[in-house]
């Protein structure tokens, strides 16, 4: 009896398995008579194929969601489009989902990674399964299980800033303190477009002196030798109350100092300004504001900055050389808002 049961339920057995199969056999070859399918089998030893005028590609990796944080109302300059044809190329397998800058889920990302600009791009854990990801990981910010891309690092262009760079009180600044509208410049005072813009940028100043709060942040370009110790000196000048008189010095006399390689010509614009003699050579000597500076080539970075000048006027960025009426256009949109 016990023979015959172990028969039975062998019979059983196999008539469920024939039956799994065949029914797996009908489903496929229904799917591929009615066009809308294709055989599981076949799908796992093809690496391409085609179907509704569409080809289809298999790869190992795995499928990556992306959320795009962008913003339909400024436009063009943050349609995402472009930025994600370019991820395609190195993630494949991305899957995009949009979202409104203004949603809670977006304002959570915003605030969990300190994103300052749009468009944004934040994967899920999935990416970090990506060859992409294991050569780059230095794009990517984590934080818990998420990934912020670094689209500042990349050279990506903001198309909107969610935040302004921070003006402080050790920064070289010109105005009205209590302004609403805020002119931040980062400069390089070797910087031959600088030199342009500076012109513009003092004109502009005294025009809206009782308006306009104006702030200079330095951003030494490392293609300039000479323009790390230019600011240096700058910011010396700013510790005896003189940074504007001095920069009036420094880009009037550009070409004279560009050349050098040592900082006399900096001690002797020192001297002629009137300042303290003994304090500036000592200031510059021990490079007493390096650490500020290098904290402003950062702070720029963080915002996707990386050539001079660049100009916020608060959240409306301009850059390179901007004329004197299109600085004006923008400062008296600021301050008819």
């Amino acid at each position: 009896m016990e023979e015959d049961q172990k028969i039975k339920n062998l019979i059983s057995a196999v008539i469920l398995l024939a039956g799994l199969f065949v029914g797996s056999l009908f489903v496929d070859v229904a799917q591929l008579m009615r066009g809308d399918g294709f055989s599981q089998k076949n799908l796992n030893q093809s690496e391409i194929f085609e179907a509704g005028g569409k080809t289809w590609v298999a790869y190992g990796e795995p499928m990556v969601e992306v959320k795009v944080l962008s913003d339909d109302t400024c436009g063009d300059k943050c349609d995402p489009s472009e930025a994600l044809v370019w991820m395609r190329r190195v993630i494949p397998t991305i899957s995009a989902r949009k979202i409104d800058f203004n949603s809670p889920e977006a304002k959570d990302l915003i605030n969990k990674f300190g994103i300052k600009t749009l468009p944004a791009f934040v994967f899920d854990s999935a990416v970090a399964k990506t060859d992409f990801y294991s050569q780059a990981q230095v794009l990517f910010d984590q934080k818990d299980n998420q990934y912020a891309l670094k689209t500042d690092e990349l050279g990506l262009t903001p198309g909107k800033y969610l935040a302004t760079p921070e003006v402080k009180e050790s920064d070289a600044t010109f105005g009205k303190t209590d302004s609403n509208v805020k002119v931040v410049v980062y400069s390089d005072f070797q910087c031959p477009y600088c030199k342009l813009f500076w012109s513009t940028l003092r004109d502009t100043m005294k025009n809206y002196a009782d308006k306009v709060l104006f702030d200079y942040k330095e951003l030494p370009l490392p293609i300039h030798p000479q323009a790390n110790g230019a600011a240096l000196a700058a910011q010396c000048a700013l510790e005896q109350n003189k940074f504007w008189e001095y920069g009036d010095k420094l880009f009037g006399s550009q070409d004279d100092w560009t050349g050098n390689t040592d900082t006399q010509k900096f001690k002797d614009y020192a001297k002629v300004l009137g300042l303290n003699t003994d304090q500036f050579n000592q200031c510059l000597d021990s490079k007493k504001y390096q650490s500020k500076i290098d904290n402003s080539v950062s702070e720029a970075n963080s915002f996707g900055v990386s050539g001079t000048p660049a100009i916020f006027i608060n959240n409306q960025f301009k850059n390179g050389v901007t004329s004197a009426d299109d600085l004006k256009t923008a400062i008296e949109q600021e301050l008819g808002k």
